[in-house]
């Protein structure tokens, strides 16, 4: 629900967005109705349309379709009228619809031959009845030569018989949509790319090998070493073997992620030559990219891991255990490990989602095709449908880890039961 509340305020119209300057008003009312961006946000029988072009007058600019005939002046976000006309024509013919239009006015006014009266701000609502013949414009004017009129905005809508056919209904049916027919479900359905109209799903499938040929080498390299790293600097904690291990961890995290893409991407690619740089084809495409991932979250790593082992060396069961005469490696890789897996597993399971959404930031700087390369350029190309499709799909991915870690404290640790 965030999500779909953060994008549509954010986003604006798509479609003139898509369509650039001076579209036809035809085209943008194709495009909206495509895109369900012309629907209620939540609930409504009233959508946007482009049969007659809406006017805000927060600026002196009269769109296309609309003109202003005699006396006239803007003053306070509004267009006075003395004895001149707004008029509204029609831009495209569609039979068969009804249309409102929403009028915030001051003043005596005339409206189609229609008088309306309000000595302060008011919105009144017209409609148009499909039943009769539609008129070919629309004309605001003042009453009479001595009224004066103020229009902050005119806005213009047309009817659609279900209320609940919405942006926000269309926005769950594109995560899960029944249908009557096999497979009688369809899931990520998120429609087409706003830029190249190619199908997001599509996109989604084609990212994700890429990505997980990307994010699993470092996923488990990163998650293996830094174990083993932690356990040795917590069994010669103290001493130069811990110092050391600890400095080169803070000195990774203190470092840039960006520094370390270009320093790597110098000297490893450009000025020794030992792997490309750029591309997707085979695994030395791969060499680098995997070495800086894995090396860039290695810091953090072995703080936290080294963390939880020694606060679980305090407990009395591995005092117990060392007092008797237990092992280093059978108190370490047998007693604490055990023991201190639930935190790991948090930690583990709060990475997976990005096996499948790929990293942003190396994806883009080594030409990789995933999923984080195809967000990169989807926020380059203020494709929204793209974008928005790869944000519900983490946030979706992370409910579901954290689902499956709930169930494997279980299975992890016998203190903990699932009910």
């Amino acid at each position: 629900m965030l999500t779909f509340v953060l994008f549509r305020l954010a986003a604006g119209d798509p479609a003139r967005t898509v369509l650039g300057k001076k579209p036809s008003p035809k085209e943008v009312e194709d495009l909206r109705e495509s895109l369900g961006s012309d629907k209620p946000l939540f609930w409504g029988h009233w959508k946007k349309t482009e049969i007659f072009s809406s006017a805000t007058f927060a600026e002196e600019r009269i769109p296309n379709g609309v003109k202003v005939s005699g006396n006239h002046a803007f003053d306070a976000d509004a267009l006075q009228l003395a004895d001149g006309e707004l008029i509204f024509n029609r831009n495209f013919e569609d039979e068969n619809i009804r249309i409102k239009c929403d009028i915030t006015y001051r003043g005596d006014m005339v409206c189609n031959g229609t008088s309306f009266n309000s000595d302060s701000w008011k919105t009144i609502d017209l409609e148009f009845d499909a039943s009769i013949v539609m008129p070919e414009l629309i004309t605001l004017a003042p009453l009479n030569k001595l009224s004066n009129l103020e229009i902050k905005q005119v806005t213009f809508s047309r009817y659609q018989k279900y209320p609940w056919d919405s942006q926000m209904s269309a926005a769950f049916m594109e995560i899960l949509w029944v249908k009557d027919t096999f497979p009688y479900f369809s899931i990520f359905n998120f429609g087409r790319t706003l830029i190249t109209r190619e199908p997001v799903r599509e996109v989604l499938m084609r990212g994700i090998p890429p990505s997980l040929a990307l994010m699993l080498p470092i996923f488990v390299g990163e998650l293996l070493l830094g174990i083993i790293l932690a356990l040795i600097s917590t069994a010669y904690r103290g001493k130069w073997q811990d110092r050391t291990i600890m400095f080169f961890s803070i000195a990774g995290m203190s470092v840039s992620y960006v520094v370390m893409l270009i320093l790597g991407q110098w000297y490893m690619g450009y000025y020794f030559n030992f792997v490309p740089v750029w591309g997707y084809g085979s695994i030395k495409y791969l060499i680098l990219p995997v070495f800086i991932g894995i090396v860039s979250g290695l810091g953090g790593g072995v703080r936290f891991y080294r963390t939880i082992f020694v606060n679980e060396l305090k407990k009395e069961y591995l005092r117990t255990a060392e007092a008797k005469g237990c092992s280093k490696v059978k108190l370490y890789m047998h007693h604490l490990l055990r023991n201190a897996a639930v935190p790991l597993i948090t930690r583990a399971t709060t990475l997976l989602p990005f096996l499948f959404t790929g990293s942003l930031l190396l994806e883009s700087f080594f030409g990789i095709p995933g999923l984080g390369y195809a967000g990169i350029n989807a926020l380059r190309n203020s494709d929204l449908q793209m974008v928005k499709a790869l944000v519900i799909l983490t946030a979706i991915l992370f409910v579901i880890m954290n689902m499956v870690s709930d169930i494997i404290y279980a299975l992890a640790d016998p203190r903990v039961r699932t009910q």
